[in-house]
C-alpha cells in the first residue's frame, strides 16, 4: 500500500467549500488512527499537489499554518471558497458540522476500487 498516493486521491475527492480532518484522510486511506501520517504527507508534499489548505484538525481548528507561505494563507484560501472561519480563544476554527466533508460509504467504496485499480 502506498499511503501517500492514496492520500493524494482522497484529497482530490474533497469538494470545494468543504474541509476534511487528518483522521478522516487516514481512515479513507485504509489506516484509521494514522492522522499524524496524513499530516506528514501533506506538510512534506509526499501526497502530491493537493489542496492541503482544506485539511483541519478533528475539532475544526486550522493547524497547518507552518506549511503555508504566510500564517493566514490557509484561512484566506478557505474563505475564498466560502468557508466561514471564526476566531476563538484557541485559534481559527471552521464549523465541521457546516463545512466538514460528509463523505458517504459510496465515496469510500469508490476510493477503495480506485486504490485497487491503481495498485496503491
Amino acid at each position: 500500500m502506498d499511503f501517500y498516493k492514496r492520500a493524494d486521491l482522497v484529497m482530490k475527492k474533497v469538494p470545494e467549500g468543504r474541509v476534511v480532518s487528518y483522521g478522516q484522510i487516514a481512515l479513507l486511506c485504509g489506516v484509521p488512527g494514522n492522522a499524524r501520517q496524513a499530516g506528514y504527507a501533506l506538510r512534506t508534499g509526499k501526497a502530491g499537489q493537493t489542496t492541503a489548505y482544506r485539511v483541519v484538525n478533528v475539532q475544526g481548528y486550522l493547524s497547518g499554518a507552518g506549511a503555508f507561505e504566510t500564517c493566514d494563507m490557509q484561512r484566506l484560501l478557505l474563505e475564498k471558497e466560502g468557508i466561514r472561519v471564526l476566531w476563538t480563544e484557541k485559534g481559527w476554527k471552521v464549523d465541521m458540522k457546516t463545512f466538514g466533508w460528509k463523505n458517504t460509504l459510496e465515496d469510500a467504496e469508490e476510493l477503495r476500487r480506485e486504490f485497487e485499480r491503481l495498485g496503491v
